[in-house]
């Protein structure tokens, strides 16, 4: 065999050739097989270039810049005082007596007014005067007695229930 002038050939063996060659030299990178068998739609690779948003990483590849973006806190005015008042209303606890407050509904002071309905008390005391033999008309006397019924407190003004006071 000839040699000549660094070239070899063997029997079997490939020859270099100038144009591209049917067998790769290297497998291909993970980047390549991932954009290559890609199974999900990508969208298309910007152009680089100065407005395309590209960073350059730190090998020299062009990357995405971060998902992430902070605004500009608005710094506040030295001056500027804001005041709020808040009005807060102490719980009403309502009894057989009438109570001065402030009514939700129309937002006036008031002093309620009392209305009186049967309740369980009246009812109870209805029911054991029967028991002792009051048949007569005498068991139905707790509906007339305002102390044995529950307190109803209405809004003067606007006639709105504001509470009850139940005795039992």
């Amino acid at each position: 065999m000839r040699m000549g002038a660094g070239k070899m050939s063997a029997p079997g063996s490939y020859q270099a050739s100038a144009g591209p060659s049917s067998v790769p030299t290297a497998p291909p990178s993970y980047e390549e097989t991932v954009g290559v068998h890609s199974y999900f739609p990508t969208p298309p690779a910007p152009v680089p270039g100065p407005t395309t948003g590209l960073v350059t990483g730190p090998d020299g590849k062009g990357m995405n810049p971060p998902a992430y973006y902070t605004q500009p806190v608005p710094v506040p005015n030295a001056n500027a005082i804001a005041v709020q008042t808040v009005y807060v209303q102490q719980p009403v606890s309502f009894f057989d007596r009438p109570v001065q407050m402030c009514c939700p509904s129309c937002n006036k002071m008031i002093v309620t007014q009392l209305s009186y309905t049967a309740g369980a008390l009246t009812w109870l005391s209805c029911g054991s005067l029967c028991l002792l033999g009051c048949i007569a008309g005498c068991c139905f006397i707790p509906f007339c007695v305002d102390a044995l019924q529950d307190v109803d407190h209405y809004c003067p003004n606007c006639k709105a229930l504001l509470g009850t006071y139940k005795r039992l």
